[in-house]
């Protein structure tokens, strides 16, 4: 199996992050798994955009995990999605939820 590129925790850079939640999908489907805080496989985690289509769903995980956002690990032949709350934190403490508690609009 391939090795998702991510980067380590040490490499993670702030405006990566940011830019990558400048996009409202992805921004929505980070908040998606931070508040759930759990891990989903990719059909579980964007059951609520099923009006996107999977390639362009597919192209926003792509931005989150290069970006660091996002953890991908296989299981069997599911990807497994989750927030990379811990290394986010321990780098740019508070980040994530001073973001992603707040009620933004993403119309």
């Amino acid at each position: 199996m391939r090795q998702e590129k991510q980067p380590r925790t040490e490499d993670l850079v702030i405006t990566d992050i940011l830019s990558a939640l400048g996009d409202p999908v992805r921004f929505a489907i980070v908040k998606h798994l931070y508040e759930n805080k759990c891990q989903l496989n990719c059909t579980q985690a964007v059951t609520p955009f099923a009006n996107i289509a999977k390639s362009t769903l597919s192209g926003h995980f792509r931005v989150l995990r290069e970006s660091g956002l996002i953890s991908v690990r296989k299981q069997g032949v599911e990807n497994i999605n989750s927030v990379r709350v811990d290394d986010i934190n321990s780098r740019f403490p508070n980040l994530l939820n001073s973001i992603l508690s707040n009620d933004y609009s993403i119309t």
